[in-house]
């Protein structure tokens, strides 16, 4: 997935991650929701790269803050 491909991609999960987790900087989740991309770029298959990159990054951003999702 290429930069161009990437950032329209990108823009839905920070957003939804940034409402799950309110106490967690947006250019933090920005970041994490990136590397995420950036980790699984390498893969044949494209589709699902945005619901893993989100499900990686929320994650990540629970074990880092040591909380759960606004919503649970």
């Amino acid at each position: 997935m290429t930069g161009a491909e990437k950032e329209p991609s990108i823009e839905p999960v920070v957003d939804r991650l940034a409402a799950r987790f309110p106490h967690v900087p947006r250019w933090h989740i920005v970041g994490v929701v990136g590397e995420e991309f950036d980790a699984l770029n390498a893969g044949r298959i494209k589709t699902f790269i945005p619901t893993l990159a989100e499900r990686g990054a929320r994650v990540r951003l629970q074990t880092e803050f040591g909380l759960r999702a606004a919503s649970e």
